[in-house]
């Protein structure tokens, strides 16, 4: 069934349209304006020849010149002096006379009029065109020495030269004939009928094979289009009818698998994160109920039940902050910019903030940070970054309490290692702690929500860096970032 709506069905009307004004403009060229067309380029050309014979009538050769002219455009000359006395004539049948006796046709005895045959069209004994009298009378009367007119069929155009030969100006006649092609526009009419007739069969058959190879991929691309996110998305695509579809698969490809993942990342936030919300906000409503019902007129318990529905707060906020910020990383949903900035004096502000956290703990961080390290990149990111690598390793650091954070050059690359002495990190995990939520999930988690080392390598990605950890169990982890050199 056809739908009249449909790509394929326009694209091949609209084809069949063109065809149909293509071929209309053509009938309109060759059969109605073909007369006045043929007219005009005919008294273009006779004026042009007239002008010619003017600028070389006062050479000794002027009459081979004007039977080349009345060969090469059909037309007729005369060359008579004012009253009417003929000089010199030729029309194109004496100028292919002329060209054959110049090749050698006939023999050159000097005296060309008995060479010829004795024909009005030679010579002298061609008569006087009708009218020519009339001619004449125009001519004297026009004040610019020039004349041009049209009859029905015929054009004249004449105007006073110096003829070679001759001691006064003679009279220069030049006429054409106009109805020529009416007799072959019957022909061509009959001719441009089966010319229309098959090519528009042909234009039909075409037309309808163009629209339909064009409404294949467009279908292709309309199908894949309802399917955006979908698990069934087709990814087949033949490439090569055109760029620009090419392109446009390309891109529907591109964003089938962003919806996909944004699907899985919300799916996998609601089954992971919804139990790491659900605790401390039951937290939060159980010590808030003790507060209510038991421990209002204790301030020493009170206190210490309010401590604990500020820790989880926190707690929670931390966890939402995390959560959002991994989550506008993945989806790119920010562009973020980056500048020049001093790595070095970076870092040494991430453990300057550290030291004055836990001022009154037992917590220490040793630096090796080369000074005047820099790099381009986003400085709220990167520190953000740094930080979660040193808060991961306070974490899972020994007894001692000790985090080493080192900053060096290796060629044209930085790198930022982070070193913790704790039990270390199982081979089987070392590939897996850059998940989202495997530290929570996996590790019984130390950290808040497990997405802390996540949020490093998007950020670390972003930068067009790369990080890993190295780890032996019982001695401790490094984790490391390199990144390109400013």
């Amino acid at each position: 069934m056809i739908k009249r709506k449909s790509f394929k069905t326009k694209l091949w009307i609209y084809f069949m349209v063109f065809a149909a004004l293509i071929f209309s403009v053509l009938w309109l060229l060759q059969t109605v304006f073909l007369q006045s067309f043929y007219n005009d380029m005919l008294i273009k050309n006779t004026k042009k020849a007239a002008q010619i014979i003017e600028e070389k009538s006062f050479s000794e050769n002027i009459t081979e010149v004007i039977d080349m002219i009345t060969l090469d455009n059909s037309i007729l000359v005369f060359v008579t002096d004012k009253k009417g006395n003929v000089i010199y004539c030729s029309d194109e049948y004496k100028g292919a006379h002329q060209k054959n006796h110049i090749d050698g046709e006939f023999k050159n005895t000097g005296e060309p009029e008995k060479n010829m045959p004795k024909n009005k069209h030679f010579g002298n004994y061609r008569n006087l065109p009708e009218g020519f009298g009339e001619f004449l009378t125009k001519l004297n009367e026009n004040s610019g020495n020039t004349v041009e007119y049209s009859t029905d069929n015929i054009y004249v155009y004449g105007t006073y030269i110096t003829y070679y030969g001759t001691q006064e100006d003679a009279v220069l006649y030049v006429s054409t004939t106009l109805d020529a092609v009416g007799s072959a526009v019957s022909i061509i009419r009959i001719q441009l009928v089966w010319v229309t007739i098959l090519s528009l069969i042909v234009g039909f058959v075409l037309s309808w094979f163009i629209a339909k190879n064009f409404d294949k991929p467009v279908a292709q691309l309309s199908l894949k289009a309802n399917k955006l996110g979908e698990p069934d998305y087709p990814k087949e695509f033949k490439k090569g009818f055109c760029t620009e579809l090419d392109d446009l698969s390309e891109k529907l490809d591109t964003t089938s698998e962003k919806l996909i993942e944004s699907r899985n990342f919300q799916m996998e936030l609601l089954a992971n994160v919804s139990h790491d919300l659900r605790t401390p906000l039951t937290m939060i409503k159980g010590y808030a109920e003790i507060i209510r019902d038991t421990s209002w007129d204790d301030e020493e318990q009170c206190s210490a039940d309010i401590a604990v529905i500020v820790r989880e707060t926190d707690r929670l906020t931390e966890l939402v902050n995390e959560i959002l910020e991994y989550s506008e990383l993945k989806m790119g949903e920010h562009t973020e910019e980056f500048e020049q900035l001093d790595l070095s004096t970076l870092i040494e502000k991430v453990c300057d903030s550290f030291e004055n956290l836990y001022k009154h703990k037992d917590e220490k961080i040793e630096r090796k940070i080369e000074e005047g390290i820099l790099v381009n990149g986003n400085s709220s990111r990167l520190e953000r970054a740094v930080y979660n690598l040193i808060d991961n390793a306070f974490r899972h650091t020994d007894d001692s309490r000790k985090v080493t954070v080192r900053l060096c050059s290796i060629d044209d690359r930085v790198r930022i290692e982070v070193i913790d002495y704790g039990k270390g990190i199982p081979k089987q995990e070392i590939e897996h702690i850059w998940d989202r939520y495997y530290t929570f999930r996996q590790r019984k988690g130390k950290g808040v929500s497990g997405l802390g080392l996540a949020i490093v390598k998007q950020t670390v990605s972003m930068h067009n860096g790369i990080c890993s950890a190295e780890s032996e169990e019982g001695k401790g982890s490094t984790f490391w970032i390199e990144l390109d050199k400013s």
